[in-house]
């Protein structure tokens, strides 16, 4: 598969088409082979693009005295 940069959303839906048709199971096994291989890279470049966003969001978060500051989304569960 020639590497392209594609969005997270036409990645996910070629996903979803590989997911039908090895679930259809009219795929011969070459085919089949190729399709799951191509899946599976997929799944590891949407888990990293998502892990990569997940670090980059920022939350507004307001303090009690009315300051505001940019907090890593995550730290608000550790409170």
């Amino acid at each position: 598969m020639e590497k392209k940069t594609r969005s997270f959303e036409s990645d996910l839906a070629r996903l979803n088409e590989i997911v039908e048709a090895l679930e259809n199971g009219d795929c011969p096994l070459d085919q089949a082979l190729k399709l799951y291989e191509e899946g599976v890279s997929l799944v590891r470049t949407c888990s990293e693009r998502l892990e990569k966003a997940e670090l980059s969001v920022k939350k507004l978060k307001v303090s009690p005295d009315g300051e505001a500051a940019l907090v890593d989304f995550s730290e608000e569960e550790k409170e």
